[in-house]
């Protein structure tokens, strides 16, 4: 793919709307020399070019510094379709749909809890369900998750889950609306029914945090943060529930590209008009995923609000352990935007990318509202998170966008292959990192080798203006699944 792309400035470059016939739009790729043939060398830029080809794609497709190869759209892409004219596509969401990040503050200091850390971590690892196909403490009938999947967070609230307060931090509220379990498969449902309050595997984790940097006191101030506290970082998403409803909607886009006679340069790019019954089914359905993600990541932060009272014998009030925000990568949702001076509704498609909604915005909880919507960037666990907020430059650029991790450089299965999940282990703990993991032989797709510099790709989208960094966090305990 030489010549591909021109560089535009030291953190973006741009793929031209005429190197390949069929592109409605331009790529732009946010990273420095090195991310952009990382990217290139990983096929990643070929799936940019292919998002430029799909009908109703908005100003251009777009690219954060962590991008790599995923399922027709990658990971690290952001789309916006007009809801006139576009389509929405499950490639464009992913198979874990509303995977995200919900960071709790405490007022511990964490050189204080350093001489209890193992037992700290052997508690949440007792209370919390985590691994392949884990099963949770919370069974739910097929109706009660019809219930779940249209209230969000609100449903876990009244079952005595988590504070009331927990929804207003919680991007949407906790709860994105258009959600109906009608058009849920049953298999989904079946997937889905134990597994509500489970960390999972793969890339999910739970951490205790250190905040050893502040960049910007007032933001951090504004959020609660300061040098040397203890938080703690949840990662998961949707579970089984999420990726059936994906798999089952990538089968019905394969019918609906055929029908309306949609000419796509991959066929991972499966998508169906937005005003389409097929794509009113899938957003639909989609929306249950997401509930359930957020319901999933608010019932873990409760027992880990359990696992602190056990034992520090003080309730989780006086520990101060309030939610920073809760924000999701993979989803597609319908937001407002300026686009050429005049306001339009679309559907944004951000897969592996984080909304970044910049100051003002209403969508933001009031009292984060004049400094940016928080956003949460998890590393990897044997180096740093971060915490930053949106812009307003995120908003013109990007549709309020910025990126969501890392992002990988190698397969789980490479990995596998060149790391030992024990010598792995053993080298975190010698850097003073807890590590408690189900099952060793999978913490080695996990390792920090396996992933991209999360400090560079932070730094790009900092140095881009598509987010401010606000604080950076050390891990000091992992629970993996």
């Amino acid at each position: 793919m030489a010549g591909v792309w021109e560089k535009v400035n030291p953190y973006c470059y741009k793929i031209s709307q005429t190197y390949r016939k069929g592109m409605r739009v331009p790529g732009i790729i946010y990273a420095d020399d090195e991310l952009i043939h990382m990217a290139e060398r990983d096929r990643a830029l070929e799936q940019v070019i292919n998002v430029a080809f799909l009908p109703g794609i908005v100003k251009a497709s777009y690219a954060m510094p962590d991008i790599h190869w995923g399922y027709g759209f990658p990971i690290g892409g952001v789309a916006a379709m007009n809801v006139e004219s576009g389509v929405i596509s499950p490639g464009g969401v992913g198979y874990d749909i509303s995977c995200g990040v919900r960071l709790l503050r405490t007022n511990l200091i964490a050189k204080d809890v350093l001489p209890m850390m193992g037992s700290l971590m052997h508690e949440l690892s007792r209370n919390i369900p985590k691994g392949v196909g884990s099963r949770g403490k919370i069974k739910v009938s097929r109706r009660e998750m019809e219930e779940l999947m249209t209230k969000g967070v609100k449903w876990a609230i009244r079952k005595g889950y988590g504070w009331e307060e927990d929804a207003e931090f919680t991007e949407e509220g906790g709860c994105l609306q258009g959600a109906d379990p009608s058009k849920v498969s049953s298999r989904a449902f079946q997937r889905g029914l134990d597994q509500p309050g489970t960390l999972g595997a793969g890339n999910h984790f739970l951490e205790t945090q250190e905040v050893v940097e502040v960049y910007d006191e007032r933001l951090a101030d504004a959020l609660g943060l300061y040098k040397g506290q203890l938080t703690v970082m949840i990662h998961s998403g949707s579970r089984g529930v999420g990726h059936q409803i994906c798999t089952d909607y990538i089968k019905v886009m394969d019918r609906a590209v055929r029908e309306f006679g949609i000419d796509l340069p991959d066929r991972q790019l499966g998508c169906a008009p937005i005003t389409s019954q097929e794509g009113k089914d899938y957003y639909a359905a989609m929306a249950c995923a997401v509930n359930y993600a957020l319901t999933n990541r608010h019932c873990l932060a409760h027992w880990v609000r359990q696992s602190f009272e056990y034992i520090f014998r003080k309730s989780a009030q006086s520990l101060g352990m309030g939610v920073v925000y809760d924000v999701s990568h993979n989803i597609a949702k319908f937001e407002e935007h300026e686009v050429d001076g005049r306001k339009m509704k679309l559907c944004v498609h951000r897969k592996g990318a984080t909304r970044a909604f910049g100051p003002g915005h209403p969508d933001i909880p009031k009292v984060y509202r004049d400094i940016g919507q928080p956003v949460i960037i998890p590393g990897d666990m044997g180096t740093c998170s971060y915490v930053l907020v949106g812009t307003a430059r995120a908003m013109t650029e990007v549709f309020g966008s910025t990126c969501h991790g890392a992002g990988r450089v190698m397969s789980r299965s490479k990995a596998k292959r060149q790391i030992r999940g024990d010598m792995l282990k053993r080298e975190l703990e010698e850097k003073g990192i807890v590590i408690v993991a189900g099952h060793i032989s999978l913490l080695a797709e996990e390792a920090p080798q396996a992933y991209k510099d999360v400090s560079k790709v932070v730094e790009i989208c900092h140095g881009a203006g598509l987010s401010k960094k606000v604080a950076k966090l050390k891990p000091l305990g992992v629970l993996k699944g």
